[in-house]
């Protein structure tokens, strides 16, 4: 079965390389990145199938395959350490090898530190923001902060933990899956940015990968609390082609009305096998190249951004 795997992926990887996969002529992509979801360091004894220790190697491994890479720039999707301030130390010294302008997308566990460091956290990996958007070969990348209402951040003001509080009221309320404190959700501040953001990127001709800690769909438990607006408010825009996340570190893939919604595996997760990516985008498609445990995929759209359809290889 494994052979078979294996097999499969080389079939698929030979044919992309002559242009073959899917109609497609391009012979080079826009431009690629790296991607890795839920490091989760930590020296810490092992729980189940997380093996927190063993990031440092996993995440060395990947940063030697993607620094040999011709590679834009490289983003972690959060959860870079399980607890403890300190670990930070280990995993930054590491993370920081990489060669190619780097980001980070802030998680829950990342403010799984003593109680006076939190607001420290975002500086000690060296955002200057905790969401924030860049510009990539025409293209526009949107990273935001799904940490932004929660219960487990420094609270900025009062306001702020108001609208935490009415915004985790109400979907318990509707009896939401996703109803659990250690999700987070977008301040209606950040909504408003996000939503002026996509409006410039649509007015300037800018196709649009977004990216969050939080999957937003399908419907899970670690989905972000405010998903369904999310949704909404991406749905809106045509120039929107993917959302990127981590959290739910088995993995998950599902398209809604144009719009891909791709996990990534986490790689705290098994005692050695990796889970990284690399993402080349093309003007019609994005070729998701799969490392370790992560599957490789093909999403496709239309080069006018209106509509989108995917094919995914099994592994």
């Amino acid at each position: 079965m494994l052979k078979n795997r294996y097999l499969k992926n080389i079939i698929l990887f030979g044919l992309m390389a002559f242009g073959f996969v899917y109609g497609s002529n391009e012979q080079k992509p826009v431009f690629s990145f790296g991607i890795i979801a839920d490091v989760q360091y930590c020296e810490c004894v092992p729980q189940g199938t997380r093996f927190y220790s063993n990031s440092l190697n996993k995440l060395a491994e990947s940063i030697r395959n993607l620094n040999a890479r011709d590679l834009s720039f490289v983003i972690q999707l959060g959860d870079l350490i399980d607890r403890y301030m300190d670990s930070y130390e280990s995993v930054l010294s590491i993370f920081n090898r990489i060669k190619k302008p780097k980001y980070h997308v802030l998680g829950n566990h990342d403010y799984d530190v003593e109680e006076d460091k939190k607001q420290n956290v975002p500086e000690k990996i060296g955002m200057v923001s905790k969401y924030y958007e860049f510009g990539s070969n025409g293209w526009r990348m949107i990273v935001l902060d799904g940490n932004d209402l929660s219960f487990y951040t420094p609270k900025e003001s009062s306001e702020r933990i108001e609208e935490t509080n009415k915004l985790f009221q109400r979907i318990k309320d509707r009896g939401a899956v996703n109803a659990f404190d250690w999700n987070g959700g977008l301040s209606s501040q950040q909504i408003f940015w996000l939503e002026d953001i996509l409006k410039q990127a649509s007015r300037s001709g800018e196709k649009v990968l977004v990216f969050c800690h939080f999957p937003v769909y399908p419907s899970r438990e670690e989905n972000l609390w405010n998903d369904i607006e999310l949704i909404k408010l991406l749905e809106s825009f045509p120039c929107v082609i993917a959302l990127f996340s981590g959290h739910y570190h088995p993995g998950n893939y599902a398209k809604k009305r144009g719009i891909h919604y791709l996990t990534l595996q986490g790689m705290v997760e098994t005692k050695e096998n990796n889970a990284y990516s690399i993402v080349e985008v093309y003007s019609d498609h994005l070729k998701i190249l799969g490392f370790g445990r992560e599957p490789s995929r093909i999403l496709t759209f239309r080069k006018d951004s209106k509509f989108a359809r995917d094919k995914i290889s099994s592994r």
